[in-house]
């Protein structure tokens, strides 16, 4: 029995959840580890077996992705490719984090897949959704990463297939203490848009980690850094409260540190307005975009002492037996058939639906 884990390279969050699930799966199964794609911070600290470049989002610096820079530093001709020469076959299940790659690998050779994604949670028709449908958006959920069967990762758990957010064991041994400052993660915002703005409250004192510098530097009350694990783990469980993207990880973490949090949704980008939405409910207060009105948003936030209590207990061992008890007695998916030695073209491979 051996089993492929794929993990979606664009951000941190897939990166930081493989930390905790990789090691228990490989105590569980034989387990190798794929990767794609070229926007994360965070290094993996066990061997990886495919490091792929995958279909990967580029952040930009107004608020949302680059899709200038995306277009040229992906190849449809490449992932075609790494989709056809990968070899699937040699595993019996693939446990997929939102990596295309492998799961239209598997989808072509008849290979099991499965999702174990905070995406999967975010298209359940039970997950809160924002008033406004992305059919694009949407349609990219659906279809980026075709998959057999779904289990997903959310602020809440609306659904016995829709588990807690995986907070990994260096947030759960942190002291939590307040020093006085605010970090601030807003990676679709050059530096430049964020000191401007956080410049208006120059009585405090902030933190902000930039994909988009490589030197740390000051400005007045305001440290700029670039994105370190280990300094933005130190910095969350110090401040007094954290000022990000609606992202998964990063506001799952700062919620279950008891930090309060505010949060802006990327421009375009339909899951963070689905996890914005869920937030919103639970009671963060959710900025539209970094303008002059929102500034009376975070004075507000600033001033507000509440906190927001959630449970999110360890049970990453427990969700994993779940899904390869469920999953690795059922029968394998259809193979998609192909004659031999001919091809097909990835407009005839990715019409095809999840």
């Amino acid at each position: 029995m051996k089993i492929l884990y794929a993990i979606q390279g664009t951000g941190n969050g897939h990166v930081s959840r493989a930390l905790e699930i990789v090691p228990l799966l490989r105590k569980k199964v034989e387990t190798d580890v794929l990767i794609s794609g070229i926007q994360a911070d965070i290094k993996l600290p066990f061997p990886v077996q495919y490091n792929l470049k995958g279909m990967s989002f580029i952040f930009g610096q107004k608020g949302g992705i680059d899709y200038t820079e995306t277009w040229k530093r992906n190849s449809l001709i490449r992932f075609m490719k790494e989709v056809r020469n990968f070899p699937i076959e040699q595993y019996d299940l693939v446990i997929n984090d939102f990596e295309p790659v492998s799961a239209w690998a598997a989808k072509r050779k008849g290979v099991k897949c499965i999702s174990l994604s905070h995406q999967s949670a975010v298209i359940h028709p039970n997950a809160p959704k924002p008033k406004r449908t992305d059919l694009i958006g949407k349609l990219v959920l659906h279809r980026y990463a075709p998959v057999d069967a779904r289990y997903g990762f959310h602020f809440e758990s609306y659904d016995k297939r829709i588990f807690t957010p995986v907070i990994r064991d260096q947030i759960r041994e942190q002291v939590v203490t307040e020093n006085g400052h605010y970090t601030v993660y807003l990676p679709a915002y050059g530096d430049e848009t964020i000191i401007h703005y956080l410049s208006n409250f120059a009585d405090l004192k902030w933190e902000v980690f930039s994909k988009h510098t490589k030197e740390s530097y000051n400005h007045g009350n305001i440290h700029i850094m670039p994105v370190n694990n280990e300094a933005f783990v130190k910095s969350l469980a110090s401040c007094e409260g954290v000022f990000c993207g609606a992202g998964f990880e990063t506001p799952a973490e700062a919620l279950y540190m008891g930090k309060k949090v505010l949060v802006i949704p990327m421009r375009m980008q339909y899951e963070q307005h689905c996890n914005a939405a869920a937030l919103k409910k639970l009671g963060v207060p959710v900025i539209k975009k970094l303008n002059e009105q929102s500034l009376f948003t975070i004075a507000d936030w600033l001033a507000d002492k509440n906190r927001i209590d959630v449970d999110y207990p360890d049970q990453t061992s427990k969700i994993l037996d779940t899904v390869l008890q469920e999953q690795l007695h059922r029968r394998p998916a259809t193979a998609v058939p192909e004659k031999s030695g001919s091809t097909k073209s990835i407009e005839q491979i990715l019409p095809t639906g999840s």
